[in-house]
């Protein structure tokens, strides 16, 4: 069978790609049904895109490949989208914006886009070879217990990274670009919990509490979530993208409390108070007892100097703590690195050396930041293939 465009990956980046391409085009994926990963984002709701959606919020060795994918197909172009298929939507803290029902509708619209331009989806199936030819690409595939050759003068590499296997995720798109010279950047595990060997948060599992967490590179306003594993919660997924093992990492506890201020005027006022009954009332109780075990905190108020109250009011600032990992793929979020964008164009996201190759969304090493960044990566950079796809071709 001979099509104009072969997608490999029924997710985010490539049903949008299939909504763009024109021409005969079909879309491949092996897992059961397509959009397995905006079906389970946001909590069942889909957190789809940003408000603040800019290149500032991605990660890559070359930061500024994804601007014009970005320019082109912003945010706003896809809540149009979302509002033209009559689906409802709301914004959250810092920007995200959610579906007020399911993540499903998400994936319903990108289907209608799909049938609406006559594209095809193939679920349930495997890829078994694939071969580049003068006019293309030609694929052996296995569907319903079925070998079937296909042909195709486009092939978009859309299967995403190795983030959460349990979901089929593999590296299938690293493989192929290796097949064809393309460059790999490391990847690794992004938007991911961090663990911590000897158990040491077990007893604090379900605390959570608004936090500034940094480490050399950059610092992350937003909730940590302490867990019988170690830290979650927004701000460490946020800067697991930034940190390399054996690196330290600074949690403030205290990022907008004058701490210092409010215990001294405390201690002329109720001074008999404990010291540490009134630290719980700023933070939490389960929190102020584990800390007590490490930092001088005992006593009454009026026992504290001003020096003791600096000194502590610094620590609760500058708490040093060095992970012992992550919990990796199989719970992170994305996968950080990829298809090194240097082989790429910026604008089509077609190979520069391989006419007709394409790589789009997670495969490619462009990673944003949590909050609807990386879906709206998946929307510009499906869009951008797609499109260059249709002007070329039709």
């Amino acid at each position: 069978m001979t099509y104009d465009t072969i997608i490999l990956g029924a997710g985010a980046a490539g049903m949008m790609c299939a909504a763009h391409c024109g021409g005969r085009v079909l879309v491949i994926d092996h897992a059961k049904a397509p959009g397995e990963k905006i079906r389970i984002s946001g909590g069942g709701r889909c957190n789809f895109t940003n408000m603040y959606a800019g290149p500032g919020n991605f990660l890559s060795q070359n930061p500024h490949f994804c601007k014009s994918a970005l320019a082109r197909y912003t945010q706003w172009d896809f809540v149009d989208l979302v509002v033209r298929h009559k689906i409802a939507w709301h914004e959250k803290t810092l920007g995200q914006l959610f579906c007020d029902g399911s993540s499903k509708q998400i994936i319903q619209m990108l289907l209608d886009e799909m049938t609406r331009t006559g594209a095809e989806l193939w679920v349930r199936t495997e890829l078994k070879d694939l071969r580049k030819t003068e006019r293309g690409f030609t694929l052996e595939v296995e569907r319903e217990g079925q070998r079937q050759s296909l042909t195709c003068s486009n092939l978009v590499l859309a299967t995403g990274g190795k983030s959460i296997p349990k979901m089929g995720a593999t590296g299938l798109a690293y493989d192929i670009a290796l097949q064809f010279g393309l460059r790999m950047t490391e990847t690794r595990a992004a938007l991911v919990p961090f663990t911590f060997s000897d158990g040491k948060f077990k007893d604090l599992s379900g605390v959570s509490l608004p936090t500034r967490l940094s480490n050399e590179r950059t610092s992350f306003d937003e909730a940590l979530l302490f867990t019988h594993r170690g830290l979650s919660g927004p701000s460490v997924l946020q800067l697991s993208s930034y940190w390399r093992e054996g690196e330290a990492i600074r949690v403030n506890l205290i990022p907008d409390l004058p701490l210092f201020d409010l215990l001294r005027d405390q201690r002329q006022s109720a001074g008999r108070k404990d010291l540490t009954t009134e630290l719980a009332r700023h933070l939490p109780a389960r929190l102020v007892d584990y800390l007590s075990q490490q930092m001088p905190m005992h006593g009454n108020l009026a026992d504290q100097s001003d020096a003791a109250l600096s000194d502590l009011s610094s620590a609760l600032s500058n708490w040093q703590l060095t992970p012992s990992g992550t919990e990796g793929y199989r719970t992170a979020e994305v996968t950080l690195g990829g298809i090194d964008t240097d082989g790429l164009s910026s604008k089509t996201m077609e190979a520069r050396e391989i006419p007709g190759l394409y790589a789009i969304g997670e495969a490619v090493d462009v990673t944003g930041w949590l909050g609807g960044y990386n879906f709206q990566w998946a929307w510009s950079s499906g869009h951008a293939a797609g499109t260059a796809i249709a002007s070329r071709s039709f």
